[in-house]
């Protein structure tokens, strides 16, 4: 069988940049420290590759308002004039670590204390349904692989090696090659295509829509083009994890926020000639091999909804465990906005609703003969500022000390005394002056002693602590609340609004 590449169309693109076109991403290098390192695995077994339709929950979707508002939706909010800031952002910030409750049923949820019933006085966000806005009723374009050597296709049956060939890209199948500009390769009949970096992943890597093939500075982009919905299913099951039937609150908050991420970066990467990262650069997707008709079902439900505040789209950031406390922007000196505000995450009974992460609590040994080489070689990272022009000669610390605290209790400033004066680190960075085999602290929430030969730090919680806790939805859900109440709880102000098509 000779190959024979489909229709071919040139694609003019820009120079390649690193940086998004937008400033509202997290600071530098924070998305791949959030990372765990014992990400919840997805399961590896028969991929659910039935069209969305397909899927059924007995959970009905809210009614929105019949209010209609021509909101300007693709406004893009600033959240700081910080100019260091590269397109890391929310996508993996806890992407959750061992759950305690696999395996519970919905009767699970249904027995539930009383006291975990019972609600925050958060009001749930008003609802308002409208057209979606022209310039956003077009796919989403996903980078799912970019300035890479070689990837793999499957397509028609046949197994097509696709390579950069200077400003040409090359298609090799069945003995057959051809070269062009750029190729675009289109699923059949509501199916999907396969993309992988090597043959054996082929088998289940799924991307509904359509795949374009291009060449940059020499190496290889396939971006995804798909519907945004689509594009959810293969989001949300990497963001939140795998959960069971009685938390599909929690699926489904998780598919707004996911939603509002996709739909505020519209034309963010424009210079790059597509919208988001697949990866944690932006949103972890890979397409439909991990798609579960639960998680289906939470998109469907929500299908359209975003979270606006002022008529624009939100910053959703979100992390792991907050530890029993949000925190505000100012984690990484950032002016505040109103709907990502510092406020207790507990239980009427004083325990944090993110208390069945295995961050819950955490501890960290540093012996003392290491913690002055340790600190020497983090400093940069860290930012650090001392006190003398020769401070980072020291030798020898001599204390560590707390020196003021966010209105969370994360630290603000952390004091380091040595034999040359002192410096101080601030905030969010103190995580990073700890650096250890790679590995920064969980959170910048703890307190730190001297225990004889060692520094001991104690500490709570997993990710900056902006926003959404991932560990704090889960158990909330699972108490009974709705996505609107879990969200309006997050995220104090805002709107619910449904994109209509």
């Amino acid at each position: 069988m000779s190959f024979k590449l489909p229709l071919i169309f040139a694609f003019t693109f820009g120079i390649s940049t690193a940086f998004a076109d937008d400033d509202f991403d997290l600071p530098d290098d924070v998305q791949k420290a959030e990372v765990p390192t014992s990400v919840e695995d997805v399961p590896d077994g028969p991929v659910n590759f039935a069209p969305i339709e397909a899927t059924t929950t007995s959970e009905s979707a809210v009614e929105p308002s019949t209010s209609l508002r021509g909101a300007n939706a693709t406004k893009q909010s600033k959240a700081s004039s910080n100019k260091d800031s590269v397109p890391n952002t929310n996508s993996q910030l806890g992407k959750e670590i061992p759950a305690k409750d696999e395996g519970k049923t919905s009767k699970d949820a249904v027995t539930a204390s009383a006291e975990n019933v019972r609600f925050d006085e958060d009001k749930p966000a008003a609802f308002k349904a409208h057209k979606i806005p022209e310039e956003l009723d077009r796919p989403l374009r996903v980078g799912v692989y970019t300035g890479v050597k070689e990837l793999y296709l499957l397509y028609q049956g046949e197994t097509v090696h696709v390579t950069p060939r200077g400003k040409m890209v090359r298609f090799e199948a069945d003995g057959n090659s051809t070269e062009d500009i750029s190729h675009e390769f289109n699923s059949e009949d509501g199916g999907c295509l396969s993309v992988a970096p090597d043959k054996k992943s082929l088998g289940k890597a799924c991307y509904p829509g359509s795949i374009m093939f291009r060449t940059a500075n020499g190496k290889l982009d396939a971006i995804n083009s798909v519907d945004v919905e689509d594009y959810l299913r293969g989001v949300v099951p990497y963001e939140i994890g795998k959960l069971d039937s009685s938390r599909i609150e929690a699926l489904k908050a998780q598919a707004v926020a996911a939603r509002t991420y996709a739909y505020k970066h519209f034309n963010s990467r424009e210079s790059m000639g597509f919208d988001v990262y697949a990866d944690t650069k932006d949103q972890v997707y890979k397409g439909l091999e991990s798609a579960t008709p639960l998680t289906d079902a939470a998109v469907k439900a929500t299908a359209g909804v975003v979270m606006t505040y002022g008529g624009e789209f939100i910053i959703a950031y979100y992390h792991s465990t907050c530890g029993g406390v949000t925190e505000t922007l100012a984690t990484w000196n950032r002016p505040d906005l109103p709907y990502l505000q510092s406020k207790p995450d507990k239980r009427p009974n004083g325990k944090p609703w993110c208390d069945e992460s295995s961050y819950i609590k955490w501890e960290r040994r540093f012996a003392d003969k290491e913690i002055a080489k340790l600190f020497k070689s983090n400093v940069g990272e860290a930012k650090a500022t001392f006190s003398e022009a020769k401070g980072a000669d020291f030798k020898k610390v001599k204390s560590i000390k707390i020196k003021d605290k966010l209105k969370s209790g994360r630290i603000m400033t952390l004091r380091v005394e040595t034999d040359k004066e002192h410096f101080d680190v601030l905030t969010d960075r103190t995580r990073w002056l700890f650096k250890k085999a790679g590995t920064i602290l969980p959170s910048s929430f703890f307190t730190v002693k001297k225990e004889g030969k060692e520094w001991v730090l104690t500490g709570t919680g997993f990710g900056h602590g902006v926003g959404m806790c991932q560990m704090g939805v889960r158990a909330r859900a699972q108490a009974g609340q709705s996505y609107q109440e879990i969200l309006s709880h997050y995220y104090p102000g805002i709107t619910l609004e449904k994109f209509e098509r």
